[in-house]
C-alpha cells in the first residue's frame, strides 16, 4: 500500500499540468465548503459579540394590550401580585425585576441630551453586568426612600460633561414639561451590554419614578432572569402560555428574549451556511467526474506496464488497488491542500470584515473525508478497468 502512494506520487511528478487540473475542482470544493463555514460561524460570534454577554438570561415582558371584539382595549397590570403570581406559575425563575420608563430631556447649563429615562430596582444594573466607569449604584435606602440620584451612559457623560467627572453634579430633567432635578451618582462604561444601552441610558431609583414622576405602582416593563440561559426559550413559551390563560385571549403581552434572538438568527445562518456548503459541494462531485477522466487516461496511457505487471504475475486486485490508490491520492493531496486554502482565505476575509476568526473544525474534517470519497468513488471504475485488462492485449497496445 505504501508502495502505491509512492508510485502515485511519482507518477504525478511526471505530469504535473494534468495533475493540478486534477486537482483543482476539488481545492475550490473543499476550500468553498470551509469558507462558507467559517464565515456562518463567524458571523453567529459577531452576533453574540453585538448582543454581548449580558442579559443572555434575561426575558422582557411588556405590557401590550389587545383588543376585545367589542373594541375594549385589555392590558394585563403588572403589580406586585402578578410578580408573584409569575414566580408561582413559570418554571426555572431566579428572580423578577420591574422597571418603568419613558422619554426625557437632561439639562445640564446651557446643554441638554434627549433620551428614555428608566426606573429600576436596586441591583439591576449590576445583575444586567453594567460596569460603572466610575462613582456608585443605588443602595436600597435610594429606592425605598426615592432618591433623586441618577447613573447615565458614557456617551451622555461625555455630551453633557465633556471637561470633567459627571458624580457630584446636579442635573435637570423635563419629563412632559416637568422639571425634576437628580445628582449624578455613577457614570456606565460602555460595553456591549444588549437590550440596556451603557453609553446612552439613564437610570433612575424606581423608588422615585413611581412615587413622582409618573405616580402608579404598577410597572411598564418585566425583566424575567432565568437559572439559565437555557432556560430562557422554554421560558418564553410558558410566560406566553400564562398571560394568555390570565387575559383570556392571546396578544396580551409583548415577550422578547435575547438568547431566543440569537438562537434564531443562529438558526438561519447555519441553514444558509449549510444549503451554501451544499452547492459548494457539487464542485467536488464536478473534480470528482474530472478525476474519472484522468483517471480512464491514464489507464489507456498505462496498458503496456499493466501488461508488464500481469505477466510477471500481479493479481487484478494489486492492478486495481494501485490506480484506486493514485486516484485517491490525488483527492487526498487536494483536499489537504482546500483545507489550507479555506482556512487562508477565511482569515483573510474576517480580518478584512473585522469579524471575530471561526473555522468549523467538523467542516474541515468533513469536506476532507467527503474529497478522498470522491476520489475513492470516482476511480473505482478506472481502476477495475484496469485490473480486468487481458495481458496479452494489454503488451500489444
Amino acid at each position: 500500500m505504501i508502495e502505491d502512494f509512492i508510485d502515485a506520487f511519482r507518477n504525478f511528478s511526471r505530469s504535473k499540468t494534468r495533475t493540478f487540473l486534477s486537482l483543482l475542482g476539488v481545492i475550490i470544493g473543499v476550500a468553498s465548503v470551509i469558507i462558507i463555514t467559517g464565515m456562518g460561524s463567524s458571523t453567529t460570534k459577531q452576533i453574540e459579540n453585538t448582543f454581548g454577554s449580558s442579559g443572555l438570561d434575561l426575558v422582557s415582558v411588556s405590557a401590550g394590550g389587545f383588543m376585545r371584539r367589542n373594541r375594549d382595549s385589555i392590558t394585563l397590570r403588572f403589580d406586585e401580585a402578578f410578580r408573584q403570581e409569575l414566580f408561582d406559575n413559570i418554571n426555572n425563575v431566579k428572580k423578577i425585576w420591574y422597571k418603568n420608563s419613558t422619554s426625557a430631556t437632561v439639562n445640564y447649563g446651557e446643554t441638554s441630551v434627549s433620551s428614555s429615562i428608566t426606573g429600576i430596582e436596586t441591583g439591576y444594573l449590576e445583575m444586567y453586568g453594567l460596569s460603572l466607569d466610575y462613582g456608585e449604584y443605588f443602595n436600597v435606602t435610594d429606592e425605598y426612600a426615592g432618591s433623586q440620584k441618577m447613573i447615565i451612559g458614557s456617551e451622555v457623560a461625555s455630551s453633557l460633561f465633556p471637561d470633567g467627572s459627571a458624580v457630584g453634579k446636579n442635573v435637570l430633567v423635563v419629563i412632559s414639561k416637568v422639571p425634576f432635578s437628580f445628582i449624578v451618582s455613577g457614570v456606565l462604561k460602555e460595553q456591549s451590554s444588549g437590550m440596556e444601552s451603557s453609553t446612552t441610558g439613564i437610570f433612575v431609583p424606581r423608588g422615585f419614578y413611581s412615587k413622582k414622576i409618573k405616580p402608579n405602582p404598577d410597572a411598564d416593563q418585566i425583566m424575567v432572569q432565568a437559572l439559565k440561559p437555557e432556560n430562557c426559550t422554554q421560558m418564553v413559551t410558558e410566560i406566553t402560555e400564562f398571560t394568555d390563560l390570565k387575559a383570556g385571549a392571546s396578544g396580551a403581552v409583548r415577550i422578547q428574549s435575547m438568547q431566543t434572538m440569537i438562537d434564531q438568527m443562529s438558526s438561519i445562518t447555519n441553514s444558509l451556511s449549510l444549503m451554501l456548503s451544499g452547492i459548494a459541494a457539487i464542485s467536488l462531485l464536478v473534480g470528482g467526474i474530472g478525476i474519472m477522466n484522468i483517471m480512464i487516461v491514464t489507464v489507456t496511457e498505462r496498458k503496456t506496464e499493466i501488461g508488464i505487471r500481469k505477466a510477471l504475475g500481479a493479481s487484478p486486485y494489486a492492478i486495481c488497488r494501485q490506480f484506486l490508490v493514485e486516484s485517491a491520492s490525488i483527492t487526498l493531496l487536494g483536499g489537504t491542500l482546500g483545507v489550507i486554502l479555506g482556512i487562508l482565505i477565511s482569515f483573510a476575509v474576517q480580518y478584512i470584515k473585522g469579524q471575530p476568526f471561526a473555522v468549523q473544525i467538523s467542516a474541515c474534517l468533513v469536506s476532507f473525508v467527503f474529497s478522498v470519497l470522491v476520489g475513492v468513488i470516482f476511480g473505482l471504475s478506472p481502476a477495475m478497468g484496469a485490473s480486468r485488462l487481458d495481458p496479452v492485449e494489454a503488451l500489444a497496445g
